[in-house]
């Protein structure tokens, strides 16, 4: 699977770097750029990277910060000691994680890691959310949940359409 220069080029821009270990564009905002990229387990350094689901776009980043910093994960993280239901369903996604990331490739050194604090807390918004984008609703709770807090993130802003 190719990712297009243009993808590369637009989340380098992003980032504010050149981009590492990407195998997909897996998300995109309305406007067309890339928000989330599929990544390699382990990068082109060999350095191992758990987070399979990465999200790019600075403007989402910083609404998520926004959430981050409102004391929503510590929330997230009681309700999954007393929500059995919930946990079982952040459980699961936890599992889907690792599946997916395991059909890509084997890294011992993260082997039983996912990324945000799955399966039994919360420790990244930016992580759930990216998972929730790249997977769609249903898969991931606490993903689909701050990304419905987001509400409609990209409005508002100078970003523009894709050009090609």
């Amino acid at each position: 699977m190719t990712v297009a220069q243009a993808d590369l080029d637009a989340v380098a821009e992003q980032l504010g770097r050149t981009p590492r270990g990407i195998l997909e564009v897996v998300s995109r905002c309305p406007s067309g750029h890339p928000n989330v990229v599929k990544t390699e387990p382990r990068l082109d350094d060999g350095t191992p990277f758990p987070t399979m689901f990465y999200l790019t776009c600075d403007r989402l980043a910083g609404e998520i910060g926004t959430l981050e910093a409102s004391g929503l994960m510590k929330e997230m993280s009681d309700r999954l000691a007393e929500d059995e239901e919930l946990a079982a369903a952040y459980a699961r996604a936890h599992e889907a994680y690792l599946a997916e990331r395991e059909a890509i490739a084997h890294v011992p050194e993260i082997d039983g890691i996912t990324a945000g604090g799955m399966p039994t807390r919360v420790k990244c918004l930016h992580v759930l959310v990216g998972h929730a984008l790249a997977k769609g609703p249903g898969v991931n709770p606490l993903g689909d949940e701050a990304l419905q807090l987001l509400g409609d993130w990209w409005t508002g802003n100078a970003c523009g359409p894709v050009t090609t």
